[in-house]
């Protein structure tokens, strides 16, 4: 953290990891139940799809449940999977890597802030998040026949979120979680390791772009719809944190 730092973003001795106390005793997987929860749904359903369900049974569950922008904008009857699609899109994934990867990040970002803002706050951001990112999805691609599905989006928007917190985390608590108040965004883009962190996961979304292509027939895991979900996690953390766990600060905006 360089010397400006030193004097936008507060810190505390929880944030540092020491040599004593329980930091040696930290276990490996900390979990919070909704991430764990989460995480295991994911994981029952792919398991249901790839080794129980045949390709007609597949293609129903594409149907029935990934995102489909054509649904809403072809001649076709809104019915009950067009109200639910826009979230249920995020349990599903397109590959055991693609959902092993989204759970690596959901590990890391979606616990330290379930943590920070309760189970059920964390459910309705999760939705908020899969919803954003479906959204600049829809703008973008309105008459795409090609599912969308994955959980990128709502990830996406934890890492906004953390974002707001410069990544702070009390790893000394039972429950490492979040720390201090939601930084103002004119101090959050003055850290230098948050605009790192913003300019590669911008890189990394490009790449995902521009080598992963799109499938005709199969389901797409769309880089854009990352931005939709990060864009509600860095602005709108805010509405979701717990009054009493956050702290106003100085000169907030």
């Amino acid at each position: 953290m360089d010397r400006d730092e030193d004097h936008t973003i507060p810190t505390a001795a929880a944030d540092r990891v020491g040599h004593g106390g329980n930091d040696g005793r930290e276990p490996v997987f900390n979990l919070a139940p909704a991430v764990a929860g989460i995480g295991l749904v994911c994981i029952a359903i792919y398991a249901v799809e790839a080794f129980w369900l045949n390709l007609d049974q597949q293609l129903w569950l594409m149907l029935h449940f990934a995102f489909l922008p054509i649904r809403y904008t072809g001649p076709f009857a809104l019915d009950f999977s067009a109200l639910i699609s826009p979230v249920t899109y995020s349990l599903l994934h397109g590959s055991w890597g693609h959902l092993l990867v989204n759970l690596i990040w959901l590990a890391a970002f979606g616990s330290p802030l379930a943590n920070r803002i309760g189970t059920m706050r964390f459910l309705l951001f999760w939705i908020a998040g899969a919803l954003s990112a479906v959204a600049l999805h829809f703008v973008l691609y309105p008459s795409s026949v090609v599912p969308l599905v994955g959980a990128s989006g709502s990830i996406s928007a934890m890492m906004g979120a953390a974002a707001r917190f410069a990544f702070r985390v009390d790893r000394r608590a039972p429950k490492p979680a979040f720390t201090g108040p939601v930084l103002p965004v004119s101090v959050v883009l003055r850290s230098r390791m948050v605009l790192v962190f913003l300019g590669v996961w911008m890189v990394v979304n490009l790449a995902t772009g521009v080598f992963s292509g799109t499938t005709i027939d199969g389901p797409q895991i769309a880089w854009e719809a990352h931005i939709g979900g990060f864009l509600l996690g860095f602005f709108g953390v805010r509405a979701f944190d717990r009054r009493h766990a956050a702290p106003q600060y100085p000169q907030d905006n």
